[in-house]
């Protein structure tokens, strides 16, 4: 599979590269880079080590126009797509090594089903932030390096991610409802597809490994 870089302009249909907040990302990423970093895919909504920074408080402000905002981590040694998920917001991604976003568009959802030929893979260099918009399908990263794995903190409106609301599927997205503020595709071969989850992606499960 081609691995692009965030600097191409293909990526721009998908996120951007924020700039302008070097202040914000060097007091962040020494203190993302002593997270944990699980064998296999581990991921924290908040931590309270990232949270507690005065960056947390330029996070809410400068990128999410004073929402009230969550600073977790998603760490660990992955390389295949699994699902995709999407939010009703942007995502920030800061990575303290490089690594690997497997990313589509929420327009390219067909009756409920996502082929994952349309799937395209971009590099992101460490120290890097990264916008991916509401519309982007994403989930969790790849290393670039399976020696390094990743470390990548997500920033998020407060809450996402968390326990599910108590919901009655009534019909547009509900049945792709699987966390708050989370809705989810995942692959037949996905532990979330075994786990219950809707399965609305067909084709390759891709593995950057192969």
């Amino acid at each position: 599979m081609q691995i692009l870089s965030v600097y191409d302009d293909a990526f721009r249909a998908y996120g951007r590269v924020v700039e302008g907040m070097e202040a914000m990302v060097a007091e962040l990423l020494p203190v993302l880079a002593e997270t944990p970093l699980p064998d296999g895919v581990g991921y924290v909504p908040e931590e309270p080590a990232l949270q507690a920074l005065a960056a947390a408080d330029a996070v809410s402000v400068h990128l999410f126009g004073g929402m009230p905002a969550q600073l977790g981590w998603c760490n660990g040694h992955n390389s295949r797509l699994n699902c995709l998920e999407y939010h009703r917001d942007s995502e920030y991604n800061l990575g303290a090594t490089d690594y690997i976003l497997l990313l589509a568009k929420q327009d390219e959802i067909t009756d409920g089903v996502l082929d994952t030929a349309r799937v395209k893979a971009f590099r992101v260099p460490a120290g890097v932030l990264v916008e991916c918009y509401a519309t982007t399908l994403h989930y969790a990263p790849c290393h670039a390096d399976a020696a390094q794995g990743f470390r990548v903190l997500i920033a998020l409106p407060k809450g996402t991610n968390t326990a599910k609301p108590a919901i009655t599927p009534t019909g547009g997205d509900d049945a792709l409802l699987w966390a708050c503020n989370k809705w989810l595709l995942a692959h037949p071969e996905s532990a979330e597809a075994a786990e219950g989850a809707y399965i609305g992606l067909v084709g390759e499960n891709i593995d950057l490994a192969r």
